[in-house]
């Protein structure tokens, strides 16, 4: 019998996955998904080789290879040496253990936070970990999705629980109507910037409100995705019809009559009316435009006709961060972002390389060059969005632009593989964090805002505000 306690999703998925506490405090959480693959799972495999242990629950695991697999050229062996290393210690792995492994030879490999959701691997109430920060992506189908470090797959691998200790709810409502050209990625980043980057610290996040609601499910999970970049240790969204729509008839989804009792328990961990929460704070969503960073931290982030902060109007402690980051960037207080000169363009990533992301974009694209100073490239999220995309035709779109089309992978988002800044490039990117030196180059510059903001940035050369191109459709 499903336990379903009262109160938040995260209160009854926790309940409902506990196995007992702990004497340290902790609970012991029975863990329903664990996404693994090829950077931080080697060392727990070894590791469980010492104790000569075996996976506990494979059926439950599932492979990709998406950091260092390469974007252009994927025949093997890889060109990097580290790389095929990994990828064939992966392979090893997932063959001994008899986990199933989304490899480029399948058609279904991608960056991992694409493909759970993309595979109905992904469902709402269960409990989802993986040895990468933005696990908390998959929060957006009423899931409690943790990154984990490589000790702790090392104890799922081998016991299928983890020990966690519980974190407290706070509510982000979203009102209103978000205004044309402003879509999920710019919310997120408001958030970010109006809480901080450790605002989130010793909370999950529950979003909520209109502007949430009306989201489809590709844009709830690029605001769940950067929860982690506030601090957050995971975030969520209630699941809804939008949610059955979109899992309805994925691989590992149940049909007919098995499908309709899944709802039912789907329904039942959602979120009380009279849940109790321990924060809650309000956004006026219709009042939003779209952000672009300016610094080195998402929550450095700035409307993109609205000026740049002076460090002495910011609290104390972050005024020499302020200092140093726009000092990297070469940006001046008081300035706009708009007309940044940029020399690369990124649509891609765990945050916004899903097929609504690419077709927004395109309509961007469509009729336009890429500027002469820029080098562009579209990294679609997984082999599946990647055929979809070239059956709609959208390939050919971004190549006629002069944009140059990858396969699926983390690409440029981390810079683990060829697709890396060079010297101090500033790249627009429609990735989750703009850390420096997080896309390969410690002198690189990386200004985060959404995927229609990059291919305008393209096309133009410079940051420039998308609201003013005529094809800007709402998204």
């Amino acid at each position: 019998m499903v336990r379903v306690s009262q109160g938040t999703l995260y209160d009854k998925v926790w309940e409902n996955h506990k196995v007992t506490e702990l004497p340290t405090g902790q609970d012991q959480l029975f863990v329903g998904l664990h996404l693994i693959h090829e950077v931080t799972s080697p060392q727990a495999f070894g590791m469980l080789r010492e104790r000569e242990l075996e996976v506990a629950y494979p059926e439950l695991t599932h492979a990709t290879v998406d950091h260092i697999v390469p974007t252009s050229d994927q025949s093997r062996p890889y060109g990097d040496d580290s790389a095929e290393e990994m990828m064939a210690e992966l392979e090893e792995n997932v063959r001994d253990a008899g986990i199933d492994f989304s490899d480029p030879t399948t058609g279904d490999q991608g960056i991992v936070h694409v493909i759970g959701p993309e595979q109905g691997l992904t469902q709402p109430g269960t409990t989802i970990v993986c040895g990468d920060s933005h696990t908390s992506t998959h929060g957006a189908f009423g899931a409690l999705a943790f990154g984990i470090g490589t000790s702790q797959i090392r104890d799922v691998l081998a016991t299928g629980t983890i020990a966690m200790e519980k974190q407290k709810v706070r509510k982000i409502e979203v009102t209103g109507e978000l205004p044309d050209g402003v879509e999920a990625k710019d919310v997120i980043l408001e958030i970010i910037r109006r809480l901080g980057t450790e605002g989130g610290v010793g909370y999950v996040y529950e979003y909520a409100g209109e502007a949430i609601e009306n989201l489809d499910m590709e844009g709830r999970m690029s605001i769940c995705n950067m929860s982690i970049e506030g601090g957050a240790r995971a975030g969520y969204v209630n699941p809804d019809e939008t949610t059955y729509e979109w899992l309805e008839g994925r691989d590992e989804i149940p049909e007919g009559e098995a499908f309709e009792e899944r709802t039912e328990y789907w329904e039942s961990i959602r979120s009380d009316e009279d849940a109790e929460y321990d924060d809650v704070v309000t956004i006026d969503g219709s009042e939003l435009e779209p952000v672009v960073t300016w610094g080195t931290t998402p929550g450095q982030g700035v409307g993109v006709t609205e000026p740049i902060p002076e460090p002495e109007s910011l609290p104390e402690e972050k005024r020499d961060t302020a200092r140093r980051a726009q000092e990297h960037m070469r940006v001046e207080p008081g300035d706009t972002m708009e007309g940044y000169d940029i020399d690369v363009a990124f649509l891609g990533s765990c945050t916004n390389a899903r097929l609504p992301d690419l077709r927004r974009a395109a309509r961007i694209v469509e009729g336009r060059e890429v500027h002469d100073d820029v080098r562009a490239m579209v990294v679609p999220g997984s082999q599946r969005v990647q055929r979809a995309a070239e059956e709609e035709g959208l390939k050919e779109t971004f190549e006629e632009a002069g944009f140059d089309w990858r396969n699926a992978g983390c690409s440029m988002c981390l810079g683990m593989n060829e697709d890396q800044l060079e010297g101090d490039e500033a790249c627009a990117s429609s990735s989750n964090r703009n850390f420096v030196g997080r896309q390969g180059s410690k002198d690189g510059r990386t200004v985060l805002m959404n995927p229609r903001m990059v291919v305008a940035a393209a096309v133009n050369g410079e940051v420039t505000d998308v609201r003013d191109l005529k094809e800007v459709t709402s998204a």
